[in-house]
């Protein structure tokens, strides 16, 4: 370790190539391939993708893909005014996009108006209400095909289907006998009931094709996709962490600039003594003093990077960071044997994936490398553009990225972070605002990325990442080339 640490002292990840191993597998395919990492001690995520807790990346959209996709997605804390409920909000949406069993599904009462009933299908984003009564009971179940060319002054129970012709099962079965009853009796739906005909859940066809669809997906135990959720270290910290727990965020991540701090030690001291053993990340920091010192406050995971990230200002306004590739080795030391490690920007190729795992992340969190796709959160812009070969100017449209720590980021959450009064002008920020290209869905991004992280993994000689890691970790002289000037160019310049 201290002959990687001398080789990588001062380096990124262009200061590096790998050296080809012979290969052991047959096909790339991201579908047998295993790319099983940890994001913290107790949740294990099927592919190593984090999307990053910023205000322009990741919101429910982004959350939920993904996840879908294999990773998960930590809902930023950017939220305007100390107002914990959107982001609240966004956490809800994730976890009810899909399920095994939905154990609180949406109901109302048989005597409610069916323009009550349309407005809150609207509003919830969903197709199905469960019609019950003051007891619970299930009376029926209500549809948006019920309600189509309904008169709205009518009530629920004129449309519903009633309980006498719904076919129900009492208990909880697993989603193998759940399919077996669908197909058996030709529905979409199946309520579950307690003895006394009490609603107990339910269960749709839908999540059952979902749950096959997309066998990578990152989903807790009762089949819905996990999600995580940031929160500042001042002001409503332990407010919000509250309510994002009781909307059942999976982790809470407690991130601040500099996270080896007075500040961070507090904050963690304070959640630990209200929430007890909560699967907490925490971050950033770049020395093994930084890892260390959070591993003694009983973090379950480490975010590792303090100036590398695309929209971030930090080492050109301070000068203070650490080379990514050198926090990664260093931190990675002082943490093996306790918890797993976030590998927190620098990456800004497919090539540097791999280098962030094999250096020291377990998981890569990602922020430029998604900004502008459309599941991001903000206004698509035109913007005139200069095409060079013709001199012809054309409209592009364009979404804004910006780093955490920029201006107007501050000033977005600024009753958040502290409740004091604050004079803007004395605000020194370390991050910026930039126009990135609108592209595409985030989906075929991230798979292209898993495609050659799976090159990567055949290229290195092993089976799976986890075996390319203790490979590269036993004998990183093996693989490691540090480059010159021109092999650089050679490599990196197309």
């Amino acid at each position: 370790m201290s002959d990687l640490l001398s080789l990588v002292r001062g380096c990124t990840f262009d200061d590096f190539l790998f050296t080809p191993q012979h290969s052991v597998i047959e096909r790339r395919d991201p579908a047998t391939i295993d790319l099983t990492s940890r994001f913290s001690q107790r949740l294990t995520l099927k592919r190593p993708i984090v999307s990053a807790n910023m205000d322009t990346v990741t919101r429910s959209e982004m959350a939920i893909a993904v996840a879908e996709e294999g990773g998960i997605g930590v809902i930023d804390r950017g939220f305007r005014s100390g107002d914990i409920d959107p982001q609240v909000r966004e956490v809800h949406i994730v976890k009810r996009k899909q399920h095994g069993v939905i154990g609180d599904p949406y109901m109302i009462a048989p005597a409610a108006s069916l323009a009550d009933a349309a407005e809150r299908m609207r509003r919830t984003g969903i197709g199905t209400l469960v019609v019950v009564d003051e007891q619970r009971r299930v009376q029926g179940l209500l549809t948006t095909r019920d309600l189509r060319f309904a008169d709205e002054g009518g009530t629920v129970s004129s449309r519903m289907t009633p309980r006498e012709r719904l076919v129900v099962h009492t208990g909880t079965p697993d989603p193998t006998i759940a399919e077996e009853v669908m197909r058996a009796h030709k529905i979409k739906k199946l309520p579950l009931v307690g003895t006394d005909g009490t609603l107990r859940g339910l269960i749709t066809a839908k999540d059952l094709i979902m749950q096959r669809q997309l066998p990578f997906a990152t989903r807790d135990s009762q089949g819905r996709l996990r999600v995580a959720a940031a929160i500042g270290a001042k002001g409503d910290y332990l407010e919000r962490a509250s309510e994002l727990l009781r909307a059942e965020a999976d982790v809470i991540v407690i991130d601040i600039a500099h996270g080896h701090s007075v500040v961070m030690a507090r904050a963690i001291e304070a959640f630990r003594k209200r929430f007890g053993d909560v699967e907490l990340v925490a971050g950033n920091v770049a020395t093994a003093e930084g890892v260390r010192f959070l591993l003694e406050r009983g973090v379950n995971g480490i975010k590792v990077g303090i100036g590398p990230g695309g929209g971030c200002t930090t080492r050109l306004n301070t000068n203070f960071g650490v080379p990514q590739v050198q926090a990664l080795v260093e931190c990675r030391d002082a943490a093996v044997g306790h918890v797993p490690l976030i590998a927190d920007g620098g990456v800004r190729r497919h090539g540097a994936l791999v280098q962030a795992l094999v250096f020291g992340g377990e998981t890569v969190m990602l922020g430029s490398m998604l900004a502008g796709t459309a599941e991001t959160p903000g206004d698509t812009v035109q913007k005139p553009v200069v095409v060079p070969d013709s001199n012809k100017t054309v409209r592009v449209p364009f979404k804004v990225f910006r780093g955490m720590a920029s201006l107007q980021a501050i000033v977005d959450r600024l009753d958040v972070e502290d409740l004091d009064a604050a004079d803007v002008e004395a605000l020194g920020a370390e991050g910026m605002e930039i126009s990135v290209p609108a592209r595409g869905s985030v989906r075929p991004l991230l798979r292209d990325m898993l495609k050659h992280l799976c090159s990567a993994v055949s290229y290195g000689g092993a089976r799976s990442l986890s075996e390319l890691q203790e490979l590269f970790r036993k004998d990183p002289t093996r693989y490691v080339i540090r480059l010159t000037a021109s092999s650089r160019r050679e490599s990196f310049d197309r």
